[in-house]
């Protein structure tokens, strides 16, 4: 075998370290390694972090006797990342990182202890085991998700890549390990790996093109560390939970034309509102009306998991071009968003309300109701003023008459007023900010 090249250091590289164990003869450890390289007793010391640096990135496994032998990147134990659930149930990993160049990205099936507790995202510190020609997952531990993440811009210098922060109070650069299907000039998300001094970054998201509108949003969340991914348990007891059937024993308001006034942009309908004239003989000239919001309770209960997931959050957050929710969308953006046409659970405030515009009487249901329209603000102003022709116009005609005796009341209160500009950010169809 020819003698192996050192670097100017003296010491091997990773490459040079593989390339020896993969054509030496019989199995090389650190003594044979040492000795082909000529290094020098201070030197070993340094190959033998190397060694365990190399065995825990999954490149090399030990064997009997502290030999060593290529492993085409698949450790007895390492540390995974959930990729897939499928419908069946089966819980998919990948390893966190992979060095085998040539070699596909290994799939492992997950042995979970228990079903549905590790969801796309989670890391876990598994016992890997080949078997029939594939790989199974033993998870050991479920570790944190990693907390060192790097949001950056990749950039090129010879034959190497290097990761340029966008946080303006730390421009660091970091040299990166592997950039996935990432090129230069893409804004990616990326996590840190190594200890100083030999700091790098793998690549564990791509997003593109760093100047596009969307990833001025993208730069936001994880500067603020706005959580945007929901667990696995979470976003399935979400599914569950929007099956639910509404019981029979809520108030039935579907037969009222209730109507939903919103923003043009808004992106759910969380509330809805009616007004009639009161046909009580005592209350002649006043009012009978019925405000209305989603029932959220009925589909996230105290201490679920989406419950959990909702206090992580506490609110949604709202940008130009997305919302990042509080509540997974198949509540927030649908079973919990008022839609015409669509039965959906609510709780309705019923109001008595006197033709000065005082509140005589109230009341609190549980309701089922059918909205006869979502309304864009400009668009029930519109309808008022004549200048367009609304099916809910008579319902509109209501709400404003009954709204003109709650103004006066309140006037009559002189309450503080605060009338001011509303900014907001309005994008073209292309993305960018008008």
């Amino acid at each position: 075998m020819p003698v192996p090249k050192k670097t100017a250091s003296g010491l091997p590289t990773r490459e040079q370290v593989l390339d020896f164990i993969q054509s030496s003869a019989t199995p090389a450890g650190k003594r044979e390694i040492a000795r082909a390289f000529g290094l020098t007793a201070q030197q070993k010391i340094t190959l033998k972090a190397l060694l365990k640096d190399m065995a825990d990135e999954g490149l090399i496994d030990s064997a009997p006797g502290r030999a060593f032998h290529k492993m085409g990147g698949l450790p007895k134990v390492t540390v995974l990342r959930i990729v897939d659930v499928d419908d069946g149930g089966n819980v998919w990993a990948a390893p966190e990182r992979w060095e085998a160049d040539g070699v596909p990205v290994p799939r492992l099936r997950v042995r979970e202890q228990r079903r549905g507790a590790l969801g796309i995202g989670q890391r876990v510190l598994a016992r890997t085991e080949e078997t029939g020609g594939g790989w199974t997952a033993h998870p050991m531990k479920v570790l944190a998700k990693s907390s060192e993440q790097v949001l950056g811009v990749l950039r090129g210098e010879g034959d190497r890549l290097w990761l340029t922060g966008v946080e303006k109070k730390d421009r660091r650069e970091y040299p990166v390990s592997d950039a996935g299907d990432a090129q230069v000039g893409d804004l990616v998300m990326a996590e840190l790996a190594g200890r100083p001094p030999r700091v790098t970054v793998r690549v564990v998201e791509r997003l593109g093109d760093p100047f596009a509108p969307r990833s001025f949003s993208l730069i936001a969340i994880h500067k603020l560390g706005i959580p945007d991914q929901f667990t696995a348990e979470t976003l399935s007891e979400a599914e569950r939970a929007a099956t639910l059937d509404l019981r029979e024993d809520r108030e039935d308001l579907t037969h009222l034309p209730i109507v939903a006034i919103d923003p043009a942009d808004a992106r759910d309908h969380d509330d809805a509102v009616w007004a009639t004239p009161d046909d009580d003989p005592s209350n002649e000239g006043g009012w009978r009306a019925i405000v209305a919001i989603a029932d959220v309770s009925f589909y996230v209960r105290p201490g679920s998991a989406i419950d959990k997931d909702a206090r992580r959050r506490g609110n949604s957050v709202y940008f130009p071009d997305r919302v990042v929710p509080m509540l997974p969308e198949v509540l927030s953006a649908d079973v919990c968003s008022l839609k015409a046409g669509e039965d959906r659970a609510a709780l309705a405030c019923h109001l008595t309300i006197g033709k000065d515009g005082k509140l005589l009487a109230h009341r609190f249901t549980r309701a089922r109701l059918r909205l006869a329209a979502n309304i864009a603000y400009e668009d029930a102003q519109a309808a008022i003023d004549g200048t367009i022709e609304h099916p809910q116009l008579p319902a509109l005609r209501d709400l404003w008459s009954c709204w003109a005796a709650l103004a006066k009341a309140r006037d009559d209160r002189e309450p503080l007023d605060l009338d001011l500009p509303e900014r907001r950010v309005v994008l073209v169809e292309q993305g960018r900010i008008l």
